[in-house]
C-alpha cells in the first residue's frame, strides 16, 4: 500500500517530466528538419508534414504539459485547503485519467485543427494555413488564447492564493500555540 500511494503521489510529476522532455525532444527534432528543407512528397511527406513540420507533435506536449501543470495545480489544492475532502474521495484512478488527459488532451487540441488546415504543395508543408473561414480562424483563435493562458492563469492564481493563504492562516494558528 505504501509502494502505490508514493507512486501515485509522484505520477503527475514524472508525467510532467516526461511531457516536458517529448516537447524538448521534438523542439529539436522539429527545427533540425525544417533546416534541411526537405521536398515533401507522396505519404511519406504527408505525414512528416503533419506530424512533424507542422509542429503538430511538439505542441501536442506542449499543451499536454499545460493540463498536467493543471492538474498539479487542482491535486495540491485539495491536498492542502481541503484535504479532509481530498484524503476520502480523491481515488487513484483519478490521477491515471488526469495524465492520460493530459496527453489526450494535447493531441486532439492540435491534430484536429492542424489536419484540418494544413496541405503539403509543390513539395513545402504549410502548417494552419487552410482555414474555411476567417471567422473559424479567428474563433479557433479567441478559444485557444482562452482554454491555455487566460483559465490557466486563473487557476493557478486562485488555487496557489489559496493554498498560501490555508499555510499561512495554519501557521499563525501554530505560533498562537506555541507561544503559550
Amino acid at each position: 500500500m505504501v509502494v502505490s500511494e508514493q507512486h501515485k503521489k509522484h505520477l503527475l510529476i514524472f508525467n510532467q517530466n516526461a511531457l516536458d522532455f517529448a516537447s524538448c525532444l521534438f523542439l529539436v527534432l522539429t527545427y533540425a528538419l525544417k533546416l534541411c528543407k526537405i521536398y515533401l512528397t507522396g505519404t511519406l511527406g504527408y505525414w512528416l508534414c503533419m506530424m512533424i513540420m507542422s509542429e503538430n507533435v511538439m505542441w501536442w506536449t506542449i499543451v499536454g504539459s499545460t493540463i498536467n501543470l493543471m492538474s498539479i495545480t487542482v491535486d495540491r489544492y485539495l491536498k492542502v485547503v481541503h484535504s479532509v475532502w481530498s484524503k476520502k474521495w480523491l481515488r487513484k484512478w483519478m490521477t491515471y485519467s488526469a495524465v492520460a488527459f493530459a496527453w489526450i488532451g494535447g493531441f486532439i487540441t492540435n491534430a484536429i485543427p492542424i489536419f484540418l488546415t494544413s496541405a503539403v504543395d509543390n513539395g513545402v508543408c504549410y502548417s494552419v494555413a487552410f482555414w474555411d473561414s476567417y471567422a473559424a480562424k479567428l474563433a479557433y483563435g479567441i478559444w485557444y488564447f482562452l482554454s491555455f493562458y487566460f483559465i490557466v492563469l486563473l487557476l493557478f492564481i486562485f488555487c496557489y492564493w489559496r493554498i498560501l493563504a490555508t499555510i499561512r492562516r495554519q501557521t499563525l494558528v501554530m505560533a498562537r500555540y506555541s507561544s503559550y
